[in-house]
C-alpha cells in the first residue's frame, strides 16, 4: 500500500493552503483506495482540527473537509509543540485527530512514500 503524507503548515482559513492540501486528500481517499493517506497539521495549520468550526454559509469548511477524511480512513496527527504554542492544549480537537510528537512526525516522513507540503 503506497503511503502518501501531506503536511499542512498553514492556518484553516486566509490562504487556501489547508483547503486545498485537504482537497487533495479527500480526493486521493476518495479515488485510490490503495492509499493511505496521512494528514500532519504543524505551525498555524495545528488549529485546522479544533472543533466547533463555524463558517459563513457557501464558505468552506476545514472542520468537515477533515471529519471526512478521517471518515475515509485518514490518519491526522498534530504537531503538538505548536499546539501549546497557539493555545490548544485544553482546546476540544475533531474526534480522530491525534496530539503528536516531532519523532512520530519524523517517523511519517521516513516511512512515507510521499510527502507533500502546503
Amino acid at each position: 500500500m503506497q503511503k502518501i503524507l501531506i503536511l499542512i503548515n498553514d492556518a484553516p482559513y486566509g490562504t487556501e493552503k489547508a483547503y486545498n492540501g485537504l482537497r487533495l486528500a479527500n480526493q486521493l481517499n476518495k479515488a485510490h483506495e490503495d492509499v493511505e493517506v496521512r494528514i500532519f497539521l504543524m505551525a498555524d495549520a495545528a488549529a485546522c482540527a479544533v472543533a466547533g468550526q463555524n463558517t459563513p454559509n457557501g464558505y468552506y469548511n476545514v472542520e468537515r473537509m477533515l471529519k471526512f477524511s478521517l471518515n475515509k480512513g485518514a490518519k491526522v496527527k498534530i504537531c503538538g509543540s505548536c499546539a501549546d504554542a497557539r493555545g490548544l492544549k485544553n482546546t476540544t480537537l475533531i474526534e480522530g485527530a491525534e496530539i503528536s510528537t516531532m519523532a512520530e512526525f519524523t517517523q511519517w516522513v521516513v516511512d512515507s512514500d510521499k510527502v507533500l507540503t502546503f
